[in-house]
């Protein structure tokens, strides 16, 4: 290649990526199509700007997956994959075997071999974990149950790719090596490849468990070393040089160079030098990654799509449906609810970016000819671009019609008894209060919204009811009419503000004492004229503040009182702009000059002895104290 061809290239590669994956991201559609789109804009299908050099670009690409999986392994550490070996071996290892075995299924009546259509189930069973857990997250649907099952399958697919990587050069040992399209079987070349096979495995093994302890035991001392030195490029360095010297290593015994770093990266997870090795190489990753993709997208063959249109979209609609129907099957007979099962099963039916370095590998080891390679890479892409459009279904079809249907509104429960104080909400706010109010022998009467919230807390000993507090039924039920006080301690600001209106209404005698969420929420409550509030970060905020001034040597008394009169003033301040909270003109400058009044009173109080008389402890600093 020509200096100047090079640096054409570079800025073909370049200036696809800077403007088509920031506006995949914003659309929605992720990072990797966004790579998989520049790919395609450049490619000889669409403006013609990349040659003949693709492939060659792509086995550079590649190193780039040998650093993501380095990445994975130092984010596994052996003792998380203990604790989460359940959900992650069980449901995951269910659906990649599952679909493996369906897909296999199906394709033996159009293949020949039952080895290349158990090598395209493996493939095509992984999913997109770049596009489900960006897609999940963005939409606030990580942390439910469907969400947190489809971060187990997809990192045991993750892990998967390993063993895979291994099995399919075992594929390649059958007689149909001799039918591949080439002629002839491409085996590993190195210097073992001239062995007998049981010394290659015993190779390939001491090859394995030479990383395991050098990466144990004397990688640390190393990294010690180097970071001694103070210079952060030869640490850089020193990462990468451990990633290209396992890949070489691996590719001498014949093995994958990803199976080794992904090891290493399980080994070295543990490491005190973990941090720094997961900043330096990720940089480096997501740039070859990002080549990776190009390079795929620009080596999708659209000629064959075109002159094979109705076979692809049978392809990508069967993939996208066997798949979907393994996930909900699993999910089903885990007893997940219908809504959440959709969202596992419909955020999952995607092919994955790994199914490029499967089918890759493939190729190159004879498992798989070309005549099944490409429609298989134009199926796992397209199906990956049909992705967003799944989750668009699950939120306009699903949820609407069966998330209220699965999870039918439980009863309120019945309260048997009335206290003086009554608090609503009961989670990592109003817990603190409810327990504090208890261990001081005072009554309260706690409603909580959320079911399973209700049903952890009462196997802890806790008695809470579950109901609304914003249902007026309910209020009464729980006394509102007879309690002098009422906690209110939710989280949502609309719904706190709903209940204010509706217990000023019906309760007047009722003294409510918020929970504000923010100062815009303070404002609010103001406004509504509660009894009181309190801001939920700012009491730990000082109470943290404290520990740092104590930590650079002032006296804890002090810190503590200085903490106490900002607090004041900060109140005072927050009063008076809510009077101007509405008018933007009028509230900023006020906003500018109380945060300058604020500093300016504390550093006359420190300046005018306000403090002096606290160099010892009296009974009136402890009665006032925090």
């Amino acid at each position: 290649m020509e200096d100047g061809s090079f640096f054409q290239d570079a800025l073909v590669y370049l200036g696809a990526a800077v403007v088509s994956v920031p506006l995949a991201k914003r659309l929605g559609l992720g990072s990797v199509l966004g790579y998989l789109l520049a790919g395609i804009a450049i490619g000889p299908a669409v403006l013609g700007l990349l040659g003949d050099e693709t492939h060659d670009v792509m086995h550079f690409a590649e190193f780039g997956v040998v650093m993501m999986l380095f990445l994975i392994g130092l984010e596994l550490r052996p003792s998380l994959l203990w604790r989460l070996r359940g959900p992650i071996f069980g449901l995951g290892g269910a659906q990649v075997l599952g679909t493996a075995l369906v897909v296999g299924a199906v394709l033996l009546a159009f293949v020949q071999h039952w080895q290349q259509a158990l090598a395209v189930g493996f493939i095509v069973a992984m999913s997109s974990t770049a596009i489900a857990l960006q897609t999940l997250k963005e939409k606030g649907l990580a942390n439910t149950h469907g969400g947190k099952r489809a971060f187990a399958v997809l990192l045991f697919q993750d892990i998967a790719v390993i063993p895979m990587l291994a099995l399919f050069p075992l594929l390649a040992l059958f007689p149909l090596l001799a039918t591949v399209s080439t002629g002839h079987a491409e085996t590993a070349h190195g210097p073992l490849s001239s062995l007998p096979g049981w010394l290659q495995i015993i190779a390939t093994l001491g090859s394995v468990l030479f990383i395991i302890v050098v990466g144990r035991y004397a990688s640390s001392y190393v990294l010690r070393y180097i970071a001694r030195s103070g210079l952060r490029e030869i640490f850089t360095a020193t990462a990468l040089l451990l990633v290209v010297g396992i890949a070489l290593l691996m590719n001498a015994v014949g093995l994958s160079p990803a199976l080794g770093a992904f090891v290493a990266g399980v080994v070295l997870s543990d490491s005190e030098f973990r941090h720094e090795l997961e900043g330096d190489i990720e940089p480096f990753k997501g740039l070859l990654l990002g080549l990776f993709f190009i390079s795929v997208g620009a080596s999708i063959d659209f000629s064959y799509i075109a002159a094979n249109l109705g076979l692809v979209v049978l392809l990508v609609a069967g993939l996208i449906v066997i798949k979907a129907a393994v996930l909900a099957g699993l999910a089903f007979s885990s007893k997940v609810d219908l809504d959440q099962g959709a969202l596992l099963a419909l955020a999952l039916a995607q092919g994955g970016e790994f199914a490029f370095v499967l089918v890759s590998f493939c190729t190159q080891t004879g498992v798989l000819p070309e005549t099944v390679a490409k429609p298989l890479v134009a199926t796992v892409a397209l199906s990956m671009a049909c992705a967003p459009l799944l989750f668009v279904i699950y939120e306009r079809l699903v949820v609407p019609r069966f998330a209220r249907k699965n999870q039918p509104a439980r009863e309120a429960d019945a309260m048997d008894e009335h206290a003086p104080v009554i608090i609503a909400g009961f989670g990592r706010f109003g817990n603190v209060i409810g327990r504090y109010l208890r261990a001081q022998g005072v009554q309260t009467t706690v409603l909580e919204l959320d079911p399973d919230h209700v049903d952890l807390l009462r196997r802890l000993g806790l008695k809470v009811f579950y109901g609304d507090a914003s249902r007026l039924d309910l209020l009464h039920a729980a006394g509102a009419a007879e309690a002098k006080i009422l906690v209110l301690a939710i989280e949502d600001e609309a719904k706190s503000l709903e209940i204010i209106e509706t217990c000023q209404k019906h309760f007047p005698r009722l003294q409510i004492f918020a929970r504000a969420c923010g100062r815009d929420h303070a404002y609010e409550l103001l406004q509504a004229k509660v009894e009181a509030f309190e801001l939920e970060q700012q009491a730990a905020a000082l109470n943290l503040g404290v520990e740092v001034m104590a930590k650079l040597g002032a006296r804890r008394h002090f810190a503590r009182r200085a903490a106490q009169k900002f607090k004041t003033h900060d109140d005072q301040n927050l009063r008076s702009l809510a009077e101007v909270w509405n008018d933007d003109k009028a509230f900023f400058p006020a906003a500018r000059q109380s945060i300058l009044d604020l500093e300016e009173r504390m550093k006359a109080e420190r300046q005018g002895g306000e403090f002096r008389h606290e160099d010892a402890w009296d009974d009136s600093t402890l009665r006032k104290g925090f």
